[in-house]
């Protein structure tokens, strides 16, 4: 393995900036794009959370659908995931979300992707 491949996977691992809290109103949602992964961001009373955007039923954008409490149902088929744990409460998904760590830094939020 060259030292260039290393360089990339450390990079991976660290902490990127994906939004601001201004633009990430309570109990909102948006969708981002890390490198090649989709994440849903969510402000759930102040608190971040990040999992997969795309539902592991169909692929379907989880930011297009609707946040309910800690949850968000999937625009396609209904499928039901859990923002805090990326759980499936409701199919017909069966498999969870990812989950990706999140920290805030003065106004920045950001994801370890």
């Amino acid at each position: 393995m060259n030292v260039d491949n290393l360089k990339r996977v450390k990079t991976k691992m660290e902490f990127v900036k994906i939004t601001s809290t201004k633009d990430l109103i309570s109990d909102k949602m948006m969708g981002v794009k890390v490198d090649d992964k989709e994440i849903l961001i969510a402000n759930l009373a102040g608190k971040y959370y990040a999992i997969g955007n795309n539902c592991t039923h169909r692929g379907c954008k989880l930011s297009e659908g609707i946040l309910k409490g800690s949850s968000v149902q999937c625009p396609c088929h209904g499928s039901t995931f859990d923002i805090k744990t990326g759980n499936v409460l409701k199919g017909p998904a069966n498999k969870p979300e990812n989950v990706f760590q999140v920290k805030v830094e003065g106004d920045k939020i950001l994801v370890k992707a």
